[in-house]
């Protein structure tokens, strides 16, 4: 029996020097702890030897034991009681990276006993040794069902959670069980985060209080959230604005849920929900209405630019468009010219963006205001401008964070296409297809 118990528990690791049983003996009973400890690690120790230093009064030589795949069971049930949290934490992880091993054919009374040690581990006072158990066991199919779900309900989370997001021995009607019971903190998240979310689980967490775990499962794109929850979502989400994003990207978003959104999102989102291309035109036309009527009155609300200062007072307005158009008629408003003044005269800028796109300047305030880093590329792309110029267009007057800002291509030229790039224009008014030059 003890033969067999040895032979099934030992993983396999190449062949290690064998140690004669007399020095076997010896060393045992050493008074060096080193030696001790050295003979608690050799994989060819005697089942017999291991259980008698299974009880040393050394905490290193019984951790080796319990960490030795040859030790016999019964000296693991030992270990497993051991005032060592070490000692525990190491029979854990080996329990449990072994266990699954252990299949209905083999000798009952080995599976019986290894599930003994592996029971005890888990109700270990230690969260560690229980979080050891959990981590090796999380993804492993075959994995006992009563160790899992005990796991699963966990009163800490680094235990619970590696089995909940991962573990495929739990079923549907565990997580919603569980999901029913006022679960501690972080639970519900972890459940949010499966690869595999069913309808079902999904309704449940988003029913549930726990904003966190809604977040999670909103940026979850493999979770099957119903149409009918996702709604209840969007109603509830002008409170949490954590939400907001991942609704924005949610794939398949329904036409409701996306006109409602574009009541309340930041702007930021505002020009991503009008930039989603799997709405039916209806839809995007109602969305991009909403969302330009936001974007002037958010512009209008704008407290006014500080006025300048009298000496070298800049044109602006009528002002500025006419200069614009003036060089522009006499070939010199180039390039160069809106660069510079994009420094030093933003007034002039915008006018030369206009009259270089042949757009009305309220049509380049839009795209400006929106502060959308592909909106503000098409418009420089529109007005014949460089990329390189159209970088900083987008940071300068579009205030778009320099790491946000759409950057050329190897070869220096505009990253989208020209296709991508009509689409942004046209969203933003009634614009020709074609740039005023190239």
């Amino acid at each position: 029996m003890i033969g067999l118990l040895q032979r099934v528990m030992r993983n396999v690791r190449g062949a290690e020097p064998a140690i004669g049983y007399e020095e076997s003996k010896r060393l045992a009973a050493s008074a060096e702890a080193a030696d001790r400890r050295t003979l608690a690690r050799h994989s060819q120790l005697r089942p017999e030897l291991l259980y008698y230093l299974a009880s040393d009064g050394d905490a290193e030589v019984r951790a080796a034991v319990a960490a030795n795949e040859a030790t016999p069971v019964q000296a693991d049930l030992i270990l497993a009681r051991d005032g060592d949290e070490k000692v525990r934490i190491d029979l854990a992880r080996k329990i449990a990276r072994l266990t699954p091993g252990l299949s209905a054919e083999q000798h009952d009374r080995l599976r019986e006993m290894t599930y003994e040690v592996l029971g005890i581990l888990v109700r270990d006072q230690v969260p560690r040794v229980r979080q050891v158990i959990a981590e090796v066991l999380k993804d492993v199919a075959d994995a006992p069902p009563a160790v899992i779900r005990s796991l699963a309900r966990d009163s800490e989370i680094v235990v619970a959670e590696p089995v909940l997001q991962f573990s495929p021995v739990l079923t549907d009607e565990d997580l919603l069980e569980i999901i029913r019971s006022s679960p501690i903190p972080g639970a519900l998240a972890a459940i949010a985060r499966r690869a595999r979310v069913p309808a079902d689980v999904a309704d449940a967490i988003g029913a549930s209080p726990d904003a966190a775990a809604i977040a999670a499962l909103l940026e979850n794109p493999s979770a099957q959230i119903r149409e009918e929850t996702l709604d209840r979502l969007v109603e509830r989400a002008p409170d949490f604005t954590a939400w907001h994003r991942p609704l924005v990207l949610r794939p398949l978003l329904p036409k409701n849920a996306a006109r409602k959104l574009a009541c309340f999102v930041a702007s930021n989102l505002l020009t991503l929900l009008a930039e989603r291309r799997d709405l039916d035109p209806g839809t995007i036309k109602e969305v991009r209405s909403v969302v330009m009527r936001r974007l002037g009155t958010e512009e209008k609300a704008r407290p006014p630019a500080a006025a300048p200062k009298p000496s070298g007072a800049r044109p602006a307005g009528s002002e500025a468009l006419a200069r614009a158009r003036k060089l522009n008629s006499s070939g010199a408003l180039s390039e160069s010219v809106v660069v510079t003044a994009l420094g030093n005269d933003r007034n002039f800028a915008r006018a030369a963006l206009a009259v270089l796109g042949n757009l009305p300047l309220e049509v380049v305030d839009r795209v400006l205001g929106a502060h959308s880093a592909k909106g503000v590329t098409a418009l420089a792309w529109r007005c014949g401008l460089s990329m390189r110029a159209a970088v900083r267009v987008q940071v300068q007057l579009g205030q778009i964070p320099p790491a946000a800002a759409l950057q050329p291509r190897n070869d220096g030229r505009y990253p989208m296409t020209e296709e991508a790039m009509r689409w942004q224009l046209e969203f933003f008014g009634d614009i020709a297809s074609e740039p005023a030059r190239s």
